[in-house]
C-alpha cells in the first residue's frame, strides 16, 4: 500500500482550505491530516497529527504563520513547512524562508502551483511561485544580509512578535497573557520593551506598522 504524504492545512479563510483540501485529497499520493484557522490551534494540532508537510498562511490570527513557521522549525524539524501568501515582498519571502519555510507560494496562483510545491518540497528542494519576479529573488540573494537590517521587525525577539500581532489585533494584556502562558504584568513589559524597540508611542502607530509589515491583516 502507497505511504501518503501526511498536510496539514492552517489558514483563517475556510473556502482556502475547503479548495486546498479538496485538491490534495483527489491526489492518490496526498491526504490531508488536519487544518486549523489560526496559528495557535495550528501548533497543537501538529503535536498530535505530525504532518510531513504543513501549507501555512501568513497572515493568521493569534499567532502568524512566520512565528508558528519558526516554532515549527525549533519544535519539530522533521516537518516541512511552504508558506501561503497574498504577498510577494522582498521582505515576506526573506522571513518565510529565514524563518525555516522550505516553499512560498502565492495565494492566487497557489491551486496551480501547490502539487509543484509539495512534491518539490518532499524531494528535498525549495521552491518559489513564480509569480514571485527573478528580480525579487535576486534582491533576496544578493541583498539578504542588508534586507535582514532594514527590517525593523528584527529588532524584536520571537516573543516580542507574538505580543505586538496580538496588540495590533486588539487584544487585553490578560487576554495576552492567557494565550502565552504569560503573566499580565509580563505581557506589559514585553509590549512596552517591543514599542521602545520600534520607537512607536500609540496603539494606531502600531496597528499600521502591523499591517505595512504583514504582522496582520486587514482582511
Amino acid at each position: 500500500m502507497m505511504n501518503k504524504t501526511k498536510l496539514f492545512l492552517a489558514d483563517d479563510h475556510p473556502i482556502v482550505r475547503d479548495g486546498l483540501r479538496f485538491l490534495l485529497n483527489a491526489q492518490p499520493d496526498m491526504e490531508v491530516v488536519g487544518e486549523a484557522a489560526d496559528g495557535q490551534e495550528t501548533l497543537q494540532a501538529i503535536r498530535n497529527v505530525r504532518p510531513d508537510i504543513v501549507i501555512l498562511d501568513i497572515a493568521m490570527p493569534v499567532l502568524n504563520g512566520i512565528a508558528v513557521a519558526e516554532q515549527i522549525q525549533e519544535l519539530y524539524p522533521e516537518v516541512q513547512v511552504i508558506i501561503l501568501s497574498m504577498h510577494a515582498t522582498t521582505e515576506h519571502i526573506f522571513r518565510a524562508l529565514r524563518a525555516g519555510a522550505e516553499g512560498y507560494l502565492v495565494k492566487e496562483t497557489a491551486g496551480e502551483e501547490v502539487l509543484d510545491a509539495i512534491h518539490t518540497v518532499q524531494a528535498g528542494g525549495r521552491y518559489l511561485s513564480h509569480e514571485i519576479s527573478n528580480k525579487v529573488i535576486e534582491d533576496y540573494i544578493l541583498q539578504r544580509e542588508s534586507v535582514a537590517e532594514a527590517s525593523p521587525l528584527d529588532r524584536l525577539s520571537a516573543r516580542e512578535r507574538e505580543v505586538l500581532q496580538l496588540v495590533a489585533e486588539g487584544r487585553s494584556s490578560a487576554e495576552i497573557a492567557d494565550i502565552l502562558s504569560l503573566s499580565p504584568k509580563t505581557v506589559d513589559t514585553y509590549r512596552s520593551r517591543m514599542m521602545q524597540k520600534l520607537h512607536i508611542d500609540d496603539l494606531p502607530s502600531l496597528v499600521k506598522f502591523a499591517i505595512q509589515h504583514g504582522v496582520i491583516s486587514l482582511s
